[in-house]
């Protein structure tokens, strides 16, 4: 029974809907469920993923959106999207519309929960005023190379600035006018007095405000002091009353800071809890590095599908369902690792085995004419939509004399375990026949141009009546009844497992990310393929249809992935 599928309509196949929702092993939710038990917070849970809007989103903050929404939603608590905006010089509402679109597009919903820092701006002015007059904070006019010499090291203690012990009176007055303009950028900060020989360097006397003459993307002019992350981030989490403030490793020698603000304002105090953050090979997760590819030119931008960028892995075909569920397989732990990008690979290769449509495309087209086949005569054949699940049924393929296959699936002179298509050599046309090489076609320059090959109607579904074998089958498209496209193949940005550690990142960048192809074949079914429609090219890889650059009778398809083993295979490592 044939069944039809839309190709306009890429939400019309069923997905795995991975929640997200933490494991077992989570050391995180062991955590949760003894403040729980314990009644601690009166058993509420509220998370927050706080992003900057200074760039998108990329694969290791999914991470910790999958986290903080899947905590929430298993504990039937809440979660806040709260923009860190504290550095306006970089900072866009491109970026806060693109990252509220990427959490929305993994499946997650914050509902009324949706703030920013600024909202609190007057909140924690208040908050620093109330340090000083307590004697914990002061305006310190040393420059920035000056405090950082007066840090010291992790071997040698820091030293007082020698502003250190202005009144409180002259703090307060000097903390006015930094908010008042009257100083310029860098001509003093608002520091904590904490202690300047202490153990942990973060607190030798951090810096809380300093000062930014730069137009906000919300405030606009209304500031011109801005407060640190570390001072913003913990009192806005109090403000909140988050239960569970869960951050990457690298902020664990901050959380005695975070505590000690914390302590000395006598405010609510959530916990902070520090998981690793995600590195993954052959990928930048870095913010900073990520911003150089986008504006040296080496993608064509935050969406290009080769970057890690959430927008880019949407591009690229991702789906919203496979990154959930990868999240959830890399689980969450205390120490960074590397893990192998091909578990991301794998997380969509396995969805789309079960949920995607087989359809044939020809790459690198390859004409074949069908000596023997009437030249007016054109078949319809069955082909199965996914041998994978019997209800997506069958379509019809359309077959006649002249055809194209791929220019790799034939050789004029083959080595010895090469099985497919040769001159006096029988193969299966998918779906189809039996055909035979008879002939070569070639140019002036000696390249083959054509085949000319016979077949045998009585092997019509591809098997052969009297029983015989042949070691290859081939896909194919009929040359009248295939639409042209362009098909993007693309391949990990960086050839090094750790680009990261690179002394220059950008020197190993991989020249060969990008293969675009134009003058591609494919069924005529796929001619108005819908932007976003996702399937197999039979033998070659999952492909979607990009949701920019295709049009209606233009596809132009990204390559998701491919499938397992089966590119090398192709290129002639070895047969299928």
């Amino acid at each position: 029974m044939s069944k039809p599928f839309s190709t306009d309509n890429p939400e019309s196949r069923p997905a795995d809907g991975a929640d997200g929702a933490p494991g077992a092993s989570n050391f995180i939710r062991y955590l949760i469920d003894n403040d729980m038990q314990s009644g601690r917070y009166g058993g509420r849970v509220v998370t927050r993923f706080p992003p900057e809007p200074n760039g998108y989103l990329h694969i290791g903050h999914a991470k910790s959106i999958c986290l903080n929404f899947g905590l929430a939603n298993q504990y039937n608590g809440t979660c806040h999207l709260r923009f860190d905006d504290t550095n306006p010089e970089k900072e866009s509402p491109e970026f806060v519309a693109a990252i509220q679109e990427d959490v929305k597009w993994l499946g997650f919903d914050w509902g009324p929960h949706l703030y920013f820092t600024s909202d609190y701006f007057e909140q924690l002015y208040g908050f620093a005023v109330l340090l000083i007059k307590a004697g914990k904070a002061y305006v310190d006019s040393l420059s920035s190379d000056e405090i950082r010499e007066y840090r010291g090291s992790l071997t040698r203690p820091g030293k007082e600035s020698p502003y250190r012990n202005r009144s409180v009176e002259e703090n307060l007055a000097l903390f006015q006018k930094m908010r008042d303009g009257g100083f310029e950028e860098g001509e003093c900060v608002l520091r904590a007095k904490i202690d300047m020989a202490a153990p942990n360097m973060v607190m030798r006397d951090p810096t809380l405000y300093r000062i930014r003459k730069q137009s906000h993307h919300r405030t606009k002019d209304q500031w011109c002091i801005y407060p640190m992350y570390d001072f913003a981030h913990c009192l806005s989490d109090s403000i909140e009353k988050i239960t569970h403030s869960i951050c990457t490793l690298e902020f664990e020698n901050n959380r005695e800071l975070y505590d000690w603000i914390l302590d000395a304002l006598g405010v609510y105090h959530p916990q902070q809890i520090e998981f690793a953050r995600l590195t993954l090979s052959h990928t930048v997760l870095s913010k900073r590095k990520l911003i150089q590819l986008v504006r040296e030119g080496y993608v064509s931008g935050w969406d290009d599908p080769r970057m890690p960028t959430i927008s880019g892995l949407r591009r690229r075909g991702y789906t919203p369902s496979s990154i959930r569920r990868f999240c959830e397989r890399i689980g969450v732990a205390r120490r960074d690792s590397l893990v192998d990008v091909a578990l991301l690979e794998n997380a969509i290769r396995e969805e789309l085995n079960k949920t995607a449509p087989r359809m044939m495309g020809v790459l690198r087209p390859l004409r074949v004419v069908i000596e023997n086949y009437p030249e007016d005569q054109v078949e319809e054949l069955d082909a199965v939509n996914n041998p994978e699940d019997e209800t997506m049924g069958s379509r019809k393929v359309l077959f006649s004399r002249v055809l194209y296959i791929e220019q790799d699936d034939f050789m004029e002179h083959p080595p010895k375990k090469f099985y497919r298509l040769a001159p006096g050599r029988e193969v299966r046309l998918r779906y189809a026949y039996f055909i035979t090489c008879v002939g070569v076609v070639k140019d002036e320059d000696g390249r083959i141009v054509e085949l000319r090959c016979r077949y045998d109607p009585a092997t019509r579904g591809g098997d052969a009546p009297d029983g015989r074998k042949v070691k290859a089958t081939l896909h194919w498209v009929s040359a009248d009844h295939s639409v042209e496209a362009e098909v993007r193949l693309y391949e990990s940005l960086f050839v090094k497992e750790d680009p990261g550690s690179e002394a220059d990142f950008k020197t190993v960048l991989n020249p060969n990310s990008l293969d675009r192809l134009t003058g591609c074949r494919l069924e005529s079914g796929l001619a108005n393929a819908g932007p976003g429609f996702r399937c197999q090219f039979e033998r070659l890889g999952y492909f979607f249809a990009d949701p920019k650059d295709s049009k209606p009778g233009r596809p132009v398809f990204n390559r998701i992935v491919t499938l397992r083993d089966a590119w090398a295979k192709i290129r002639g490592a070895s047969n299928p």
